[in-house]
């Protein structure tokens, strides 16, 4: 049954060199080669973070899935690992699709759906369980096969979140009843036998059609229900892309129902930014990673042999008023090394190059927006992507511009009230990760620039813009 697994990294070695590095990331987590997307099995285990993904090696498209690997000492910093999962069994020989991972003294068990077929690849046909691998090395993994059927009636039932409380494993994952999407919650004794607890209805929360990748953890004294619905509409400026991922805030305890008291809202406001997992680090912090791209959008990394990207890592909190802030982690300090500082002051409809070629950046901006009375004030990078104030509609707005590539369109967020306005950009070589006001909103959105277009300036649209800090610091990975 090793068949699958040596052939992906068989593959994977030999095709990596021919691989093109234009856009592939300095400083997040891509797989080597071919396609990966939602991130998998997020956790600590023999002084090591493992990050497990989606992944289909063969191409940079999405096909049978397999769990690609990774390892960090400190989240930033990424070596790549065998493959850890390939499709081999009767219960996952179509896929391996998304899950968690849990340490029980000296093992690492990974539960994830075995997602197959039973005749033509159809949902009458479609048969989702959940399924169990374990190791005691972290790198290679002994299959026990399925652990908990697909419910009467059921055909998509996927995603296992597993986590442990009160003596006990809990788990919850996603389903579609009747069109509508439902979280359903288990309890086991040993990760093998599982009773159905009670269910978190769509209808109560949230809409759409299917509720991927759900995540219920604490936060505070709450309990987050942290999830990815299908099938939501647009509304305004929310809920743009194709698929959204978000979280209601709420109580819940073992043997109780989840008790929303929140409306779910979104968690990330720009065009790339699914499935995210959380987990825990052994200093206490609640952190997640999301996919950093989007279902049925434009890849153009596709042509450079792969495709898709995981985000930074990001620390939250639960403000007062309930809403989740996310911080990039602490660690990622540990990448700067050259800082930069720029003294603009004043702008007046003008344009202020910063630098010529911002590649792996983190950008620091401090706006006095009551002092700045412009139509648009902001920075650009290059001329395909724009982040800035309108003050018209008072909006912070993501744009990207990349025509020839089909990608192009904006994300905004409400601009907060007070005097001034923070801002935390992450430049990679195709994304662009904003943190407003320490983590009071996110926009992450992947960008195309040439190798030629990645001039970094201020600019200010017919009035002024006053600056109170614009600096940088140039990030080695």
């Amino acid at each position: 049954m090793d068949g699958l697994l040596a052939s992906a990294n068989h593959f994977i070695k030999e095709n990596q060199p021919d691989v093109d590095y234009r856009w592939y990331p300095r400083f997040h987590l891509a797989a080597p080669v071919g396609w990966m997307n939602d991130p998998n099995g997020l956790t600590w285990f023999n002084g090591y973070f493992h990050a497990f993904y989606q992944h289909y090696p063969y191409a940079a498209e999405w096909g049978p899935m397999h769990w690609g690997h990774a390892r960090s000492r400190d989240m930033i910093r990424w070596e790549h690992l065998p493959v850890a999962l390939a499709p081999e069994g009767p219960e996952d020989k179509d896929g391996c699709f998304s899950g968690s991972a849990v340490v029980e003294g000296e093992i690492l068990s990974l539960i994830y759906t075995g997602h197959k077929f039973h005749g033509q690849p159809v949902d009458e046909n479609l048969y989702q369980v959940q399924c169990l691998a374990t190791s005691r090395d972290g790198v290679t993994f002994r299959r026990e096969g399925q652990v908990l059927d697909t419910p009467a009636g059921a055909h998509h039932f996927r995603d296992p979140k597993v986590w442990r409380e009160d003596n006990g494993w809990y788990m919850v994952v996603g389903t579609k009843v009747n069109d509508t999407g439902e979280i359903l919650i288990y309890r086991s004794d040993d990760l093998r036998h599982w009773q159905h607890e009670s269910a978190i209805r769509g209808t109560d929360i949230c809409d759409g059609y299917m509720w991927e990748c759900p995540d219920l953890f604490p936060l505070g004294d709450k309990q987050i229900l942290m999830f990815s619905p299908q099938g939501v509409n647009a509304d305004g400026d929310h809920y743009r892309n194709l698929f959204q991922s978000g979280y209601v805030v709420g109580n819940w305890q073992p043997g109780m129902p989840f008790t929303p008291q929140h409306a779910f809202q979104e968690l990330d406001h720009g065009h790339d930014f699914y499935a995210p997992q959380s987990f825990t680090t052994p200093d206490g912090r609640r952190v997640i990673i999301g996919w950093l791209a989007m279902w049925e959008s434009p890849m153009p990394e596709k042509a450079d042999g792969w495709a898709g990207m995981l985000t930074l890592p990001r620390e939250l909190t639960l403000s007062e008023t309930g809403r989740v802030r996310q911080v990039p982690v602490k660690e990622i300090e540990t990448l700067r090394t050259e800082r930069l500082e720029w003294q603009p002051g004043e702008l007046f409809q003008q344009n202020l190059p910063l630098m010529d070629d911002a590649q792996a950046l983190e950008v620091l901006l401090e706006w006095d927006i009551s002092r700045s009375m412009a139509e648009q004030y902001g920075i650009c990078l290059g001329a395909g992507a724009r982040i800035f104030i309108d003050n018209q509609t008072r909006r912070i707005v993501l744009e990207r511009n990349y025509p020839t590539l089909n990608v192009s369109g904006y994300r905004s967020v409400p601009l907060p009230e007070g005097e001034r306005l923070n801002l935390r950009l992450f430049i990679d070589k195709s994304s662009l990760e904003l943190f407003v006001n320490e983590g009071e909103y996110t926009l992450s959105s992947r960008i195309y620039p040439a190798e030629n277009d990645r001039q970094l300036s201020l600019f200010c649209h017919h009035g002024n813009a006053v600056v109170h800090e614009c600096s940088a610091w140039q990030l080695a990975y």
